[in-house]
């Protein structure tokens, strides 16, 4: 009586029979996806604690963002979408913006909110398609490319592979060191075992690594495995909103809603396409309601405290495990709920063993450059522009600006200014006011 009642109940909210699913599959495809993806619970905390952020706060803060995207997409847009955290995003916001800007966390988490109010607003009102096209598809592929890149850098550089030299700026590490041993083994592990679709082999290999680092000696060992979970947050409610409408920010707060938008919009399209639940024109039915969830997730973890969250990639593990619809995404919001007891383990994960995860997401990220028209210059170049300033000058704001200034001058100089879309031009005086007068 109470399984045909709970079936009937789920049936209304998530049509699993219009969809051609099973309450057992959508289950299954859940905890695919969360295997895949909650390497960030332990690789997202890491990073910001490298901005001076409390990691047992910011552990929980990642939970519960992850939870609360995950149940609204699933629930409100009934997608199998599962949300985090961005890798990429959380590297910017502790390397480039508190470390590189000299801003504190507390207005780096007020920037987050506003970008993740507008990304909301953009997702309510009709103008959200006109925002996405008004950027080239080159430079959408450069950003996520540069990031990747960006990322890379970050990885190479906690891991102890690559160290500053004041002669040539950068130099290779001391190589002999057995953490930097176990990170090389450990990228070579997650690249091969990826290659045969082993599900969770970035989580997995985090915690082998782990392992191996508390039984040698060369990491802490961890006090307990499970707690609960704090009472008291040192990041709950810490943002500064108005720190982050200094002028200076302003591009900041931009460059976090134009990757979250873009790169949001392109996991939908990629995901929705293989699970094949787009319209027949080639349209997500629901887009807006997955662009609120997306959004209004970002703005609940600024409130917590944590970086950008956003739609995973790694839920393409749980479609092709057969789900389809929001059961998927909530199976994997009530796992992260459930991961808000593991705190003591994540903490003890020493730095090395995330370093290989954080090379990888590089990696893959950097496959956006296949799709460049390298035929047509005056695009690819452009792109390039992009992709080598992000890392290059260890901001993505920065790659932003300079990757549409030299879109615009590069298609001026070629006669074909029609191809340049009126926010394009409206974003190239932007930037150049910014950098000819350093706002």
């Amino acid at each position: 009586m109470f399984e045909q009642l709970s079936n009937q109940v789920l049936e209304r909210v998530f049509a699993l029979n219009e969809r051609q699913t099973t309450v057992r599959r959508e289950l299954l495809a859940g905890v695919s996806t969360f295997v895949t993806l909650s390497y960030i619970l332990f690789v997202n905390p890491s990073i910001l604690a490298g901005a001076g952020m409390d990691f047992s706060s910011v552990y929980v803060a990642t939970c519960i963002a992850a939870a609360f995207g995950c149940l609204v997409m699933g629930l409100y847009a009934n997608y199998p979408i599962a949300l985090a955290p961005g890798m990429g995003l959380n590297a910017y916001f502790a390397s480039a913006i508190v470390i590189g800007m000299g801003v504190s966390w507390q207005v780096a988490l007020g920037a987050v909110f506003c970008s993740g109010v507008l990304f909301l607003l953009i997702s309510v009102l009709p103008i959200r398609e006109w925002i996405i096209d008004s950027i080239p598809a080159s430079q959408k592929l450069a950003i996520a490319a540069g990031i990747g890149i960006f990322l890379i850098f970050i990885g190479l550089q906690s891991s102890g592979i690559v160290e500053h030299n004041p002669a040539t700026l950068l130099a290779i590490g001391d190589l002999a060191q057995w953490t930097i041993l176990l990170v090389v083994i450990g990228f070579a592990t997650i690249v091969g075992l990826e290659r045969w679709r082993v599900p969770g082999v970035i989580f997995l290999t985090i915690l082998a690594l782990a392992v191996i680092g508390w039984l040698s000696g060369l990491a802490e060992n961890p006090e307990s495995i499970f707690a609960f979970p704090p009472v008291e947050s040192k990041t709950f409610l810490e943002l500064d909103v108005i720190g982050a409408l200094e002028l200076g920010l302003l591009v900041v707060v931009f460059s976090l809603l134009m990757v979250d938008l873009f790169d949001t919009s392109g996991t939908l399209i990629a995901l929705l396409r293989e699970g094949e639940l787009m319209d027949e024109k080639g349209k997500i039915p629901e887009l807006k309601r997955a662009l609120v969830a997306d959004s209004s997730a970002t703005v609940v973890g600024a409130f917590l405290g944590t970086s950008t969250t956003t739609s995973y990639i790694e839920s393409g593990a749980g479609i092709r495990a057969g789900g389809r619809t929001g059961l998927t995404a909530v199976t994997v919001g009530g796992l992260m709920l459930l991961m808000l007891f593991f705190e003591p383990l994540a903490g003890a994960i020493p730095g090395y063993a995330v370093a290989p995860a954080i090379l990888f997401v590089g990696c893959l990220m950097m496959r956006s450059m296949r799709n460049i028209e390298w035929e047509e210059l005056t695009e690819a170049i452009p792109a390039m522009v992009t992709v080598v300033a992000i890392p290059f000058t260890f901001s993505i704001a920065t790659g932003i600006g300079l990757g549409v200034i030299a879109y615009v001058l590069i298609k001026l100089v070629a006669l074909k200014g029609r191809e340049i879309h009126p926010a394009m031009g409206f974003l190239f005086v932007v930037f150049a006011v910014k950098f000819a007068f350093d706002v």
